[in-house]
């Protein structure tokens, strides 16, 4: 049976109201210097934990920071209500401010500043994640304000670690799968298609991040004594990089593509609907060309196809001058997107086989992993997907975008894999938001209006 209109537009009305409130609770969390990467800013991390659960506490949920082998996750439930149960995923760790002299104020003293769209709150964290973290919690409070009560189960789940890795959040989801486990996943860590066009991230790429190293002699060699007799590694690293790729775009390793299911004409003609700019799109990173499947437009090439990149490439003398070497080592890092149902293992490993097969017999070769994660597909016909849709159209200008993602977010994986739950992800970030930068920030607009966002897509869940 479908919320009165009257009881969701008492709570709109309710943030509109304490908007100002609203921003002075999240400049309190931004002030928090939780760099979840730097050791030396540990306590700090304990500090914002131990300030969602304050908050959380007050506005009756049962919340708790939870110990892992590195920074607390906090968990909070409200589980009174009746209907669907969702678990709400953030993080409040951040990443460092380097380069410090490259920030116009304080990192960590949040100012609101006029900007290019409106007032913009600028500060380490702002977009990335704290400040779409509390867009959520803003709207629980809302609801809690106005009614006593929120209109779904509720669980949080807001992780410590996501900047440096987040290797301690799946085995904690394992142990307490019982108590996370929920009807829907909802992750607030995207962006919106424009300004004014709200979307849902049904598509995110899986990773594999694989480094090489090869070694060749047993020391660094003089190239004119040693020239030509010598095997030179960042030759051999050379013809492997260039062997991972055909002049068509297409990757090489065998059974790479096996597994990669094609767009449905449906999808793609949604995507063509969203007015997207190849040219402009490249022209803003300075390109003109795609260099990617020849056959594929751009936004299937970052969105439903796989990818090998090169990230890094190190070996020999780097510095300024001149030396005639040949180094005895050289090594690159490289990575790999993944789409739905490419198995992440199964590419790491044809990956090394064919590195194997192209090292030289007196040379070797050795390998460091930097994670796996697969990627997600939501089903086009959720019934969570389709309320989400209708509440984020009725509250911003244009209808909700369904859209996908070329990056990875590896919870929302681990939320399928693990707990085996679908999961939406709902952000109102921008690009421009210069998030892991100097001058971070987040657009009031997109604060205020992500609140406005989650009391209706309750609303629309409670149905």
């Amino acid at each position: 049976m479908p919320i009165p209109s009257t009881t969701v537009d008492a709570v709109l009305a309710k943030v509109d109201a304490s908007l100002e409130q609203s921003l002075e609770r999240l400049f309190e969390l931004l002030r928090i210097k939780s760099i979840s990467t730097d050791p030396a800013f540990a306590d700090d991390c304990q500090k914002a934990a131990d300030w969602l659960v304050n908050d959380l506490n007050g506005l009756g949920f049962d919340a708790t920071a939870r110990s892992t082998q590195g920074h607390p996750v906090v968990v909070g439930h409200d589980l009174s209500a009746s209907g669907p149960h969702v678990l709400f995923y953030g993080h409040y760790d951040v990443q460092p401010v380097d380069p410090l002299n490259l920030w116009h104020t304080d990192p960590f003293e949040p100012q609101l500043k006029d900007g290019p769209h409106g007032k913009m709150i600028v500060a380490r964290g702002s977009s990335d994640d704290k400040g779409q973290l509390l867009t959520f919690i803003e709207a629980c409070r809302a609801w809690k304000a106005v009614h006593g009560a929120l209109p779904v189960k509720v669980t949080l789940m807001l992780e410590g670690e996501e900047e440096s890795g987040g290797k301690n959040l799946p085995p904690f989801m394992r142990d307490n799968a019982r108590e996370l486990t929920a009807d829907i996943a909802l992750v607030c860590d995207t962006d919106m298609w424009d300004r004014q066009t709200p979307s849902i991230t049904t598509m995110l790429r899986g990773l594999v991040g694989q480094e090489i190293e090869i070694t060749c002699a047993s020391k660094d060699l003089h190239s004119g004594m040693f020239g030509n007799a010598a095997r030179n590694p960042i030759q051999v690293l050379a013809d492997i990089i260039a062997s991972l790729r055909r002049p068509d775009g297409s990757v090489t390793l065998p059974g790479f593509y096996d597994d990669v299911a094609e767009v449905s004409d449906a999808v793609k003609a949604g995507w063509k609907n969203l007015g997207f700019d190849e040219a402009a799109f490249l022209g803003e990173a300075g390109l003109r060309i795609a260099a990617g499947e020849a056959d594929r437009s751009v936004l299937e090439q970052v969105w439903a196809r796989p990818t090998c990149e090169i990230n890094g490439i190190t070996g020999g003398y780097t510095g300024d001058g001149f030396k005639t070497v040949i180094p005895a080592k050289a090594s690159a890092k490289i990575s790999f997107r993944l789409v739905s149902g490419m198995d992440p293992q199964k590419i790491r490993a044809a990956f090394q086989a064919h590195v194997r097969a192209m090292i030289p017999a007196d040379c070797s070769v050795s390998f460091k992993d930097h994670g796996a994660s697969p990627a997600i597909t939501v089903p086009s016909d959720g019934i969570y997907l389709k309320k989400a849709l209708v509440a984020l159209t009725d509250e911003w200008e244009k209808p909700a975008a369904i859209t996908g993602s070329g990056g990875s977010i590896p919870v929302a994986g681990d939320f399928k894999k693990i707990l085996g739950m679908d999961t939406l992800l709902i952000g109102f970030a921008h690009v421009d938001d210069a998030i892991h930068s100097p001058n971070e920030k987040y657009d009031l607009a997109s604060f205020h209006g992500g609140i406005r966002s989650w009391v209706r897509i309750l609303a629309g869940f409670a149905e």
